[in-house]
This record gives C-alpha cells, sequence and structure tokens, in this order.
C-alpha cells in the first residue's frame, strides 16, 4: 500500500493555535500522530512526507523515527531543514527530494511541498500532490486557484483527520474540502 501525508509539525506547539488542531497539548498531539500513522502504515507500506514533518528538533527526532512505520520517503518542506542535521537520513528514509514524480494507482503524481502552478505532465492529466497551506483556504496561499483545480491535491494532515492516506482518501478528501 501507498500512503501520503504532509504538515505534521511534530514538536510544534504553536501549530495547535494556529491551524485549529483538536488537541489539548503538544505532547497529545505528537502522540495522536504517531499513533494514527501506526495504526494505519505497516513496515511493507511506502509513505511519502511531503514536507514539514518536525518543526525544529523539539523531539527526539532519532527515536521518532525510529518507531514511525514504513518504508518513508520524505519531499523537504521549509521546516524540515533544521531537524534533517539532527540524525542519519540514510537510516530512516527510503529517499529523500525536493520534488519527485510518482507512477502509481495508474496515476502520474508529481509530489512537493509546496502548491505549483503547473506540474510536469500536467496537460496529461498527473496530478500534484502537495502540503505547505495546512487547512488554509486564504488567498495568498493561491486557494481560488486550488479549489479550481482537481489535480491539485493537498497532502496535509488537517484536512486528513490526521491520518496518512491512500491516493484515492486523498481524492475524496480534498473533494470535501474545496467543496465547504
Amino acid at each position: 500500500m501507498t500512503y501520503f501525508t504532509s504538515d505534521l509539525h511534530l514538536g510544534h506547539s504553536n501549530i495547535i493555535r494556529m491551524c485549529n488542531r483538536p488537541f489539548h497539548s503538544v505532547e497529545e498531539m505528537n502522540d495522536t500522530l504517531i499513533d494514527n500513522w501506526n495504526s494505519r502504515v505497516t513496515e511493507h507500506d511506502d509513505i511519502y512526507i511531503l514536507g514539514d514533518l518536525f518543526y525544529k528538533a523539539a523531539l527526539d527526532v532519532n527515536n521518532v523515527l525510529k518507531n514511525l512505520k514504513g518504508k518513508k520517503h520524505l519531499i523537504i518542506g521549509n521546516h524540515d531543514y533544521t531537524w534533517m542535521n539532527n540524525c542519519d537520513l540514510s537510516a530512516y528514509f527510503a529517499s529523500i527530494d525536493d520534488l519527485l514524480v510518482l507512477k502509481d494507482s495508474g496515476s502520474v503524481m508529481v509530489l512537493c511541498h509546496y502548491p505549483m502552478l503547473s506540474w510536469p505532465h500536467m496537460f496529461h492529466g498527473s496530478y500534484c500532490l502537495f502540503g505547505h497551506i495546512h487547512n488554509s483556504r486564504q488567498k495568498d496561499d493561491g486557494w481560488e486557484y486550488i479549489k479550481e483545480h482537481d489535480h491539485l491535491l493537498n497532502a496535509g494532515v488537517d484536512i486528513n483527520g490526521f491520518y496518512p492516506v491512500t491516493f484515492e482518501e486523498l481524492l475524496e478528501n480534498n473533494r470535501v474540502f474545496k467543496s465547504i
């Protein structure tokens, strides 16, 4: 199975308020996100993290990474550079990229932390999976463009029930997110 997620911001207490996450503390958020991940993902699954897994290095990154199941693939986000210096990345990640073109579930997907105006194979039915905007519907985040394009899919935990999701779930969750 293949899963997608983004913007967990493990260790980031202010993200609870900023994104109106339903947690009372950063510890509760961290525990829930890790438990949700491990309740779905097995050691045999691929999981693509579209950036911002941690916020700075507020946690023991090595301990968390060794306990997260699955073959992890990191697409680097704007908050990843600090914590990436605190661990042996090759011990935890099958791949690390800024942008990745993936063929899965019969679809071509371009994975990037940031939503893009255009992407490879866009006019041939490919999808752009991204994070970065969390659950924002702000004009400055490109919301008007994003909501009009069925092939722009937000992989952020904030709109995906705080779980890693399959491509099919990503399609449905984005349909709902864009219809509100």
